[in-house]
C-alpha cells in the first residue's frame, strides 16, 4: 500500500507528465524516468556567465541572464564547454507543481565522475538544487566543467530530479532498525549520527597492483557525455596504488576517483542520497552526485556488493585519508510505494554491482 508522504516512484513521474504538471519541449527518452528520479536535459542554447548567481526572491533566472552573459552556444549540434567557466543552461523540462509536492536535484553518476560541477536554478530561487513545493516555472542547469572540457549537446542528460511530498527521511532509530533488518552498509558496527550511516575509504586496493583509485589528468582531450566506452582511461587518469601505505595525500585543486570500503545497500522502498560534505570528516569534499536509487546494491537486483565511487576534491591544503577513514555519510527516505523497476533491472543502469569504477565513457 501507497504511503502518504515519500518520494515518487517512477509511475507517479510518468503521472506527472500525464497530469502536466511536469512538461516538456518534446517526448521523453525512453530510459529518462528513473526508479525514484528523472533525467533533466539540456536545451537548445548555453550561456556562457561571468560568474555563478543566485536570482533571489523576486528575480528571474532569464533577467538576470540578460545582464551576465558574456556570450550564447548554440547546442544543437554540439559544443564544447570549457574547464574554469561558468554556464547557465535552460533545460527542456519545466515544472508546475502542486502546493503539497516539492522536489531536489543533483548530478548524474557520471557528472560527478566527470567531475562537473552542476546545480538546478529555478525563477526566484534562494537555494541551488532545491525546488520548493507548489513551484511553477522552467529550470536552468550551471554548469561548470572543473577537470575536463566536456562536449554537450540539446538532450544531454547531466542532472536528476527527486520529487517529494511531506516529510520523507528517516530518523537515527529508524535507520539502524532498517540497517538490522536489511543491512545499509556492510559493517556489523554501523556508525549513524544525524540519521546518516557512515561510509569509510578503501586505500588498500584491488587487484594484484593495489590500485585505490584515479587522479585525473590536467589539458586532456574533450570528453563526449553522451557517448559511452569512447574514450582511453589513461589518456584521462593516472591510476593510483597503495604501495601497502593504506594512505593517499590528497593534493589542492586535484580530482580523484576512489571508493567505500564498504558494499551499500537501497532496498526497493526507499532512496538513499549521500550528503556532499561533512566538515566533521575534514577538509574536502566526497560525492557531489549523491543520489542511491531503490535496489541499488540489491541482491535480487543483481547488485551484491556494490560499493560508493566517491568523488573527491581537498580544499585548500594537502590532507591525508587513511584506509577506513569515514568520508561521508548515507542518509535514507521513504518511497511512497515500491518502484515498478529497481536499479540495476531493465532501467539503464550503468554502476549496479561496481567496484571502484570510472564514469561510462571511458574503456580499458
Amino acid at each position: 500500500m501507497a504511503r502518504e508522504t515519500g518520494i515518487l516512484a517512477d509511475s507517479a513521474i510518468a503521472s506527472l507528465f500525464e497530469q502536466g504538471r511536469l512538461l516538456s519541449e518534446g517526448p521523453l527518452d525512453d530510459d529518462q524516468i528513473q526508479p525514484a528520479s528523472l533525467d533533466l536535459r539540456l536545451g537548445a542554447r548555453a550561456f556562457r556567465v561571468r560568474a555563478s548567481f543566485m536570482p533571489g526572491p523576486g528575480h528571474l533566472v532569464a533577467d538576470k541572464l540578460d545582464r551576465l552573459k558574456l556570450h550564447v552556444i548554440d547546442l544543437s549540434e554540439g559544443a564544447v564547454l570549457e574547464t574554469g567557466c561558468v554556464y547557465i543552461v535552460p533545460l527542456m523540462e519545466s515544472l508546475d507543481l502542486p502546493p503539497s509536492m516539492s522536489a531536489s536535484a543533483n548530478p548524474k553518476s557520471s557528472t560527478g565522475r566527470l567531475d562537473i560541477f552542476t546545480r538546478v536554478i529555478t525563477d526566484r530561487a534562494q537555494e541551488f538544487d532545491k525546488i520548493p513545493a507548489g513551484y511553477r516555472g522552467p529550470l536552468y542547469l550551471e554548469i561548470s566543467p572543473r577537470t575536463f572540457p566536456i562536449i554537450v549537446r540539446r538532450g544531454s542528460r547531466l542532472s536528476q530530479i527527486r520529487f517529494r511530498i511531506g516529510h520523507a527521511l528517516l530518523t537515527e532509530t529508524e535507520v539502524l532498525e532498517l540497517h538490522r533488518t536489511e543491512t545499509l552498509v556492510a559493517s556489523d558496527t554501523p556508525n549513524v549520527s544525524g540519521a546518516g550511516i557512515a561510509l569509510s575509504i578503501d586505500l588498500k586496493g584491488t587487484g594484484p597492483d593495489g590500485l585505490i583509485g584515479y587522479r585525473g589528468k590536467h589539458h586532456t582531450a574533450v570528453v563526449d557525455v553522451d557517448r559511452k566506452g569512447a574514450h582511453g582511461i589513461y589518456d584521462f587518469w593516472e591510476p593510483l596504488y597503495s604501495r601497502g601505505a593504506d594512505e593517499l595525500i590528497l593534493d589542492p585543486d586535484e580530482f580523484y576517483i576512489l571508493v567505500s570500503r564498504e558494499a551499500v545497500h537501497v532496498p526497493p522502498l526507499f532512496a538513499a542520497e549521500m550528503t556532499p560534505f561533512d566538515p566533521l570528516v575534514g577538509e574536502f569534499r566526497v560525492h557531489y552526485a549523491g543520489f542511491f536509487d531503490p535496489g541499488f546494491g540489491h541482491a535480487q537486483a543483481g547488485g551484491t556488493g556494490s560499493r560508493a565511487v566517491l568523488e573527491v576534491r581537498s580544499h585548500e591544503v594537502p590532507f591525508i585519508l587513511e584506509h577506513s577513514q569515514i568520508v561521508g555519510r548515507l542518509v535514507y527516505e521513504h518511497m511512497m510505494e515500491r518502484p515498478k523497476g529497481l536499479y540495476g533491472l531493465g532501467v539503464g543502469s550503468n554502476y549496479q554491482a561496481q567496484g571502484l569504477k570510472l564514469s561510462k565513457h571511458f574503456r580499458g
